[in-house]
């Protein structure tokens, strides 16, 4: 019951249903997941641990902002943790694994000139489970997971707000990355693999730097 309601608020914040700064009420909450306020804590707990929430004395839980500031510290580390994953499932990547990425990059056809956000969260959050999987760590794949939350908030946040060109634009860069990756792995060359995560991850976090500052000028 716990794990359900920490999933059902986690999926509410990265996709942005609660907006950034926006403060929830334990007492509302309680009430709608017909919970009584200690197990509820429980969840408020973990989410504040992940920096997902605050929880404010005498006030409420506040969805965490998005400062970009924090979210460039998260991306150093995400940048080292990806390199990592990437080296460690060159290793053990299997056909089945190159056939995942294949049926991605039609997914990715498909999104062009149709903008669902959603969609193209699913895409990626598939290429990361697949490098998880391939890995086969479990420990990097929990660090992996808790940073990769915190950036995505703002990934998605910017897809909200792209025109057409720019979704575009966004669609072609996945699309890239699928087949740099396909490219890289086949040649089983580990630190390729980690290299090619780390210079897309690189190119992802500019994209993301320049819609912020461009989102930022248009208030």
């Amino acid at each position: 019951m716990k794990l359900e309601i920490y999933n059902q608020l986690r999926e509410r914040i990265i996709y942005i249903e609660y907006e950034p700064g926006t403060v929830l009420n334990e007492q509302t909450l309680a009430t709608e997941f017909n919970i009584s306020r200690t197990p509820l804590r429980t969840v408020l707990f973990r989410l504040e641990w992940e920096h997902l929430i605050k929880i404010l004395p005498r006030t409420g839980i506040q969805v965490t902002e998005l400062e970009l500031n924090r979210i460039m510290n998260v991306y150093q580390a995400r940048l080292e943790i990806e390199d990592a994953i990437g080296r460690m499932a060159a290793k053990r990547f299997a056909p089945t694994h190159f056939e995942q990425l294949e049926k991605l990059l039609k997914t990715c056809d498909l999104l062009l000139n149709n903008k669902n956000p959603k969609a193209l969260a699913a895409v990626d959050f598939s290429i990361k489970d697949i490098f998880h999987q391939a890995a086969g760590n479990p420990y990097l794949k929990e660090i992996s997971e808790r940073l990769y939350a915190l950036t995505f908030r703002l990934w998605y946040f910017n897809m909200l707000k792209m025109d057409d060109d720019e979704w575009n634009r966004e669609i072609i860069s996945v699309k890239n990355e699928l087949i740099d990756l396909s490219a890289v792995l086949s040649k089983k060359q580990p630190m390729d693999v980690g290299k090619t995560r780390k210079t897309h991850l690189l190119k992802h976090l500019e994209r993301i730097r320049s819609t912020f500052f461009s989102l930022s000028d248009s208030h």
